[in-house]
């Protein structure tokens, strides 16, 4: 009977497979520092695009940086000319509102009727004055009405006077003084606008 010792053999086999083994294993890993390498230079390369168009930027910027202050300092000086141009409108409203309020009084005003007094706080006007008979004092309230420079005309009284054998009517009325241009105003011109000064109007 004839033995054969297969041990030489196993252990040739065993070692083929671990060198087989040991090329994948190789083989792996240079696959992976293949990709690793080309993951790496793409990034390199992106970021290097990257910062290459960051400089560009930078180039522009820095070549339409003096135009750019041009047109800041342009703005600027623009808002400073349209805030004078405000307060210069605010000044002449106010020049004009008490022209206005005493030429819209006068053409209020009907025959057979005076005015005694006015009187101005603020916004707000009180007007005394006599007439002939109370329709006389109801006309003039109601073109006060309708004038674009009152608002809220309000009688507070009226009385009875004789004056020289002749019965006249004594009156009393409150009104707002209006801005028919403050819809145009700003808040820096409408702050310099001022209301008329107080004192006393007869005719």
């Amino acid at each position: 009977m004839i033995r054969i010792n297969l041990l030489p053999v196993r252990e040739a086999r065993r070692r083929a497979d671990l060198q087989q083994q040991g090329l994948l294993l190789v083989a792996l890993l240079a696959v992976a520092c293949g990709l690793t390498t080309w993951v790496h230079m793409a990034m390199q390369a992106k970021i290097s695009d990257g910062q290459e168009r960051v400089a560009q930027i930078d180039a522009q910027i820095k070549q339409f940086e003096p135009q750019l202050k041009q047109v800041a300092a342009y703005k600027k000086k623009k808002a400073e000319v349209q805030a004078k141009l405000d307060v210069i409108k605010g000044l002449d409203r106010s020049r004009s509102g008490p022209v206005h309020m005493m030429d819209e009084l006068a053409e209020a005003t009907p025959d057979r009727m005076w005015l005694t007094s006015l009187e101005s706080s603020g916004a707000h006007v009180k007007l005394e004055g006599r007439s002939l008979d109370n329709e006389i004092v109801a006309a003039f309230l109601t073109r006060l009405n309708g004038s674009l420079y009152f608002g809220n005309v309000e009688l507070q009284r009226t009385e009875l006077e004789s004056r020289g054998g002749l019965k006249l009517h004594q009156f009393e009325l409150t009104a707002t003084i209006e801005d028919p241009h403050k819809d145009e105003a700003t808040p820096d011109a409408a702050q310099t606008a001022g209301t008329p000064g107080g004192g006393a109007a007869g005719r």
